[in-house]
């Protein structure tokens, strides 16, 4: 007789917990971020394209599905499922809500349901500062002026993990085209004790000319930073919405992309890039090329980022979280999840 399997169990892990464990380890989680993305790039991972679910008569909505499957030491599969609602804004409640279902890969059993805002912002600015630290490295010195253009709970993130993880600015910009989000955003930054000179500025050209370090996390359908002229300081830039840079702004400088197959397509700068110019040279590398030093980064030429945003990087995050609780017993396991566990009754 074949062995009987351990009774699989379901969790349910909320995001207070989700914060708990991840809140004050940063420099943790851009390791284990780093880390997915070596996985990624030595062929160990399982990384589908992301399905959209988008509706007719809510046509700024949309709701993503993630798939993925993560191997290494922590092997894990999974989905996670995120939405995107900008109109919550107005009515006071985050524009994005996600969960992320974790599955045993030996038996393929869902293992948990995770509170995933948190993970997806956390992985997302673990992301951008493990970017700007390598990207900013081997350009051979780190900015020391940032801008934000987009000023919601990534960009509050991204600032967070930048500061937690050794980044001092002289100077930190702030512009939103909602005044009262960049002055909320302005306050933020005086209260977080992180230093630097915040400046709210009135247009996007003036943030972008007073920054060496450009953080976009805004949710444009569409390019509105259009003018290659201002970026003719060579910032590094964060292109972290993926939606904010004319083709004619990419092709003046060097990009890199967390995977090429994935970013290049529906219509993110860097697919519009493609369809202009008929062709994919325009791409220098991904970021696993600059993490194993295949691919220079030029200090004479703006360096964008454009980061689709790998399933299998929220699959790292939200491993550790649950390998976290387990080991303390603070998981809270669902009774009975499984009901139908014999084959004939």
């Amino acid at each position: 007789m074949p062995p009987v399997a351990e009774a699989p169990f379901f969790a349910v892990i909320p995001g207070a917990q989700v914060h708990e464990v991840l809140d004050g380890h940063e420099g943790e989680v851009v390791c284990i971020v780093e880390a997915a993305y070596r996985l990624h790039g030595g062929g160990e991972t399982v990384n589908p394209p992301s399905y959209f679910l988008r509706f007719p008569d809510r046509p700024d909505s949309r709701i993503i599905a993630l798939p993925a499957s993560l191997g290494g030491e922590h092997g894990v599969d999974g989905m996670k499922w995120i939405s995107s609602f900008p109109r919550n804004v107005a009515a006071g409640i985050p524009r994005a809500s996600a969960v992320l279902i974790l599955n045993d890969p030996r038996t393929g059993y869902p293992l948990a349901c995770l509170e995933s805002s948190v993970i997806s912002a956390a992985r997302t600015a673990a992301s951008a500062a493990l970017a700007a630290a390598r990207l900013s490295e081997a350009r051979g010195s780190r900015p020391r002026r940032v801008g934000f253009i987009g000023t919601g709970l990534i960009a509050r993130f991204v600032h967070h993990y930048l500061a937690a993880t050794g980044w001092e600015f002289d100077e930190v910009g702030v512009h939103d085209t909602a005044a009262e989000h960049a002055a909320g955003f302005a306050d933020y930054l005086d209260r977080s004790g992180t230093g630097g000179k915040v400046t709210v500025h009135a247009s996007a050209e003036s943030l972008v000319r007073g920054s060496d370090l450009l953080v976009l996390a805004t949710v444009a359908a569409r390019p509105h930073l259009t003018e290659p002229g201002w970026f003719a300081h060579n910032p590094l830039v964060l292109h972290v919405s993926l939606r904010d840079l004319a083709p004619e702004v990419l092709l003046t400088g060097a990009n890199f992309v967390d995977d090429i197959e994935h970013c290049l397509k529906a219509r993110t700068s860097p697919h519009l890039a493609e369809q202009l110019t008929g062709g994919r040279e325009f791409i220098d590398g991904t970021l696993y090329d600059v993490l194993t030093g295949k691919a220079p980064v030029p200090a004479g030429r703006p360096v964008f980022f454009s980061p689709f945003g790998l399933g299998v990087l929220d699959l790292a995050v939200g491993r550790h979280v649950y390998d976290t609780l387990a080991a303390r017993e603070a998981l809270s396991v669902v009774p009975g999840f499984f009901h139908e566990m014999r084959r004939y009754g």
